[in-house]
């Protein structure tokens, strides 16, 4: 249970990307306007991918007063529980994955909700990924109570 953390993203409204690539521009244009945004202590960004549209959506968390360009959507994100655990960003993230659903199977309170996105963010600082010179992923995968 060691390797795999809960935690619960509260219903909130979210910037959204919408659907694209790496390599399109949409995603680095969200990507640019994002990261000039004031830092805090966690990561406010997720990322998705959309099997339905076969791409990759990403979203950060909405604050009042925000300036959100023309590109992109304000959506209601629903929230929820997730187990997460930790891998290298850019590395097969099977392992995470199956961590955390080793978790679940053998878990007495919780089971997979089908019904929401796996997420994932960056949660390295740049400081630490310049000395380590890669950068860690949180993987989520969406729970409910059993």
């Amino acid at each position: 249970m060691e390797k795999v953390r809960i935690y619960e993203i509260p219903k909130c409204r979210m910037v959204s990307s919408k659907c694209g690539m790496f390599g399109d521009g949409k995603l680095e244009k969200f990507d640019q306007w994002f990261s000039k945004l004031p830092k805090s202590m966690f990561p406010k960004d997720f990322l998705f991918f959309d099997k339905k549209k076969e791409g990759f959506v990403w979203y950060h968390m909405y604050e009042e007063n925000m300036n959100v360009p023309d590109d992109f959507d304000l959506i209601e994100f629903q929230g929820g529980l997730y187990a997460v655990a930790s891998g290298i960003d850019g590395e097969n993230n099977t392992r995470a994955i199956q961590t955390i659903k080793h978790f679940i199977k053998n878990s007495d309170c919780f089971i997979e909700d089908e019904s929401r996105q796996y997420l994932g963010n960056v949660i390295t600082p740049p400081a630490a990924e310049k000395v380590m010179g890669f950068v860690q992923m949180d993987y989520y995968v969406p729970i409910k109570s059993k």
